[in-house]
């Protein structure tokens, strides 16, 4: 296995421009260009901003439109956090990943379609007050993200795969960049999106999110596992999960950057799927204003992810993760004071570094951290962390805007301001990983 490493490191290029246009890297790093289309334009703006198109008519009926927004991203988030441990399994079971990202894929362009032509819809009646369209889009909406989450289960081991020790964060932060570049392509449909009717933008969206899917599909190689499929029930897998948990006494280190990981990923969650709806309710940013701002902390996230990918080679992750935490806590406080809307560009550029930075540095980090032998089992494990965290953010944010629902902006101030506190637990537990790393 060695051998085979030092071999595959030798082949690659030492020119970081050589390394990135390498057809499998390139391929690999388009299907995060391809993702991002859909998290940006589906999960962070054209989905929340129908939302509040359909229900949001007030103060009061705004904190309602986010608390529909918070619960359908935990409903998606725990049908993962069901899943997301058997899938791992089933990784180091086959050694297979790339048709699970190819099917998960499709799925999630399809529902996603769904939502378009079901938005169209005028009739129907309604079900608890609620226009009959509405309700199946959110079905649609929480079935098509359950899918894309699924297909980075898969989709993330293969940088693995594709890269070497030597070079794994750079290209992690070559992926995370190219992916962020594909929010500004993604965005392109805003012009053709008539004002009030954002589901126009669902339809499309679906389109791009295929169509540079593509070369991942053609052109990516995983790496060749010689085993068998296990002839083992896929449900059995908890078993291994429930072991893998057991084997936490043995990786002291991985456990408590777990835990990290759960709350850093849990603000990060959170604030990406409410930015919208809180911008519009806090600062009366309109749709064009919020895209605008949205280019500007996609820039930011673009620089940061390729700037930290270096910065994480040279200080090492443990360390990025540390100055990534204390950016996100920087950002998010302005936007919980913003007054006005200077205050809260600078606090949505400074998201939009800490997110970008925050997957490079934490996927880099679980590679080093993780045995090659349970690779994917321990990826299971911390999309299960990470999917987890994903539930219990928005719901989080939901109650407490729809608690809070008669104080009106209050109520959205208090939910973010909430945020804050999971990102010191995550940077508290993160501080024990380096005790225990061996």
């Amino acid at each position: 296995m060695l051998q085979e490493e030092k071999k595959r490191s030798e082949m690659m290029p030492k020119s970081n421009f050589k390394l990135f246009m390498m057809l499998p890297i390139l391929s690999w790093a388009l299907y995060d260009f391809a993702n991002t289309i859909f998290s940006s334009n589906i999960t962070t703006i054209f989905f929340p901003f129908y939302l509040q198109e359909v229900v949001g008519d007030s103060e009061r009926m705004n904190q309602i439109a986010s608390t529909f927004i918070s619960y359908a991203n935990a409903v998606s988030s725990f049908f993962l956090v069901i899943f997301a441990p058997l899938f791992g399994v089933l990784i180091d079971r086959t050694g297979k990943k790339k048709k699970y990202v190819t099917a998960f894929t499709l799925i999630s362009v399809f529902f996603t379609m769904m939502m378009g032509f079901l938005a169209l819809g005028d009739g129907g009646g309604t079900v608890g007050g609620l226009p009959l369209s509405l309700i199946l889009v959110i079905i649609c909406f929480v079935i098509a993200k359950f899918f894309y989450n699924s297909s980075l289960v898969f989709y993330d081991p293969i940088l693995a795969d594709i890269s070497t020790k030597e070079n794994m964060a750079v290209v992690s932060g070559f992926g995370t960049a190219v992916g962020y570049i594909g929010t500004l392509v993604g965005l392109s449909i805003y012009p053709f999106v008539s004002s009030g009717n954002y589901h126009e933008a669902f339809i499309p969206t679906a389109l791009l999110f295929l169509l540079f899917s593509l070369p991942f599909i053609f052109f990516t190689k995983e790496k060749e596992v010689e085993k068998e499929i296990e002839k083992a029930s896929f449900w059995s897998g908890y078993r291994d999960i429930s072991a893998t948990f057991k084997e936490m006494k043995s990786y002291k280190a991985i456990f408590y950057f777990m835990i990290a990981y759960f709350f850093l990923n849990d603000a990060i969650a959170t604030a990406v799927a409410m930015m919208s709806v809180y911008s519009t309710a806090i600062v009366g940013f309109g749709a064009g204003e919020f895209i605008l701002l949205y280019l500007v902390s996609t820039v930011a996230s673009i620089i940061g992810s390729f700037i930290f990918g270096f910065i994480c080679k040279k200080w090492g992750a443990w360390k990025s993760i540390v100055a990534v935490g204390i950016i996100l806590i920087v950002a998010l406080s302005f936007a919980v004071i913003a007054t006005n809307s200077a205050l809260f560009w600078v606090a949505g550029s400074l998201f939009g570094v800490s997110l970008g930075s925050l997957w490079v540095t934490t996927r880099t980090f679980i590679i080093e951290l993780t045995p090659q032998e349970k690779r994917g089992q321990f990826f299971g494990l911390f999309a299960f962390s990470g999917k987890v965290s994903s539930v219990v953010g928005p719901f989080l944010y939901g109650t407490i805007t729809l608690l809070l629902a008669d104080y009106g902006n209050l109520a959205s101030r208090v939910a973010l301001g909430s945020l804050i506190i999971l990102v010191l637990f995550g940077l508290f537990f993160h501080q024990f990983v380096r005790k225990h790393r061996a």
